[in-house]
């Protein structure tokens, strides 16, 4: 599903942010990315869906080499990767419906895209994708969402993935900004939409103990480099002492 080879970025002359990272991750798995600061969580989810163009190495998307895709081929590709964001990527002026539609902007034409007239298919399945993504209130689809609550604004930006129907999802510190219980529900939500939709999630993460608690597989990163890949339960306390510099088991700086 994805194929990582020799992957390399650097940013002008400095110390690169990822150093030869080679792995695969099949379809269906909840991989989080962790770290401390600095260590290329981000830039690696970047680069996966050329976000982020590496410096050098290969990325490969369900055989195919994202560095030799044309323009119109690379748009293709990404129409199958959902994005999750920290600060959400909403278009606050808009409804929470509409928000949730855009996830289909890819497969309209440009004059439909370019004026959001959407099908109601498409509103049919955005309010589906919310029902699920747990915002079942009808009051709220109708509402701008610059005044939902930050948990609301992370449903509707993930319900807006679902109405995407990708193949892989790639999330960004997607709950570094919520309190602690809106955090579970999230991570939660994720976990079911991986083992039920089949969908690969590659997800970066700061919180370890999340991590361990919901991901299929945790890929530890050190100065740019993998430092662990494996299940959370062969994460040791040793391991994550010595490699990561953690010695509450929690929670490490997140990137920038």
């Amino acid at each position: 599903m994805i194929g990582l080879k020799g992957l390399t970025k650097a940013y002008g002359g400095g110390k690169p942010a990822l150093a030869g990272v080679s792995l695969q991750i099949e379809k269906g798995e909840f991989a989080v990315v962790f770290g401390p600061s600095g260590v290329g969580k981000s830039t690696l989810l970047r680069c996966l869906n050329y976000l982020v163009t590496p410096t050098s190495g290969e990325v490969v998307i369900d055989g195919q080499r994202m560095g030799a895709l044309s323009a119109r081929e690379l748009l293709k590709v990404r129409s199958n990767i959902g994005m999750i964001f920290q600060e959400f990527n909403l278009i606050n002026r808009m409804s929470t419906l509409v928000n949730v539609m855009c996830g289909r902007l890819h497969g309209l034409g440009f004059l439909r895209a370019l004026t959001y007239s959407f099908s109601r298919e498409d509103h049919e399945a955005a309010i589906t994708a919310l029902n699920r993504a747990g915002l079942d209130d009808e009051d709220l689809y109708h509402r701008r969402v610059d005044t939902l609550s930050g948990g609301q604004k992370q449903r509707v930006a993930i319900a807006r993935v679902l109405v995407q129907e990708p193949r892989i999802i790639l999330a960004d510190e997607p709950v570094a900004s919520l309190d602690v219980k809106i955090q579970h529900t999230i991570m939660q939500l994720v976990a079911d939409i991986a083992a039920k939709d089949g969908i690969t999630v590659v997800m970066s993460l700061h919180q370890l103990d999340l991590a361990k608690q919901y991901a299929t597989r945790i890929i530890g990163l050190s100065d740019g480099k993998i430092a662990f890949d494996g299940p959370p339960d062969s994460l040791s306390d040793e391991v994550v002492n010595k490699v990561f510099k953690i010695v509450d088991n929690k929670a490490v700086t997140a990137d920038a």
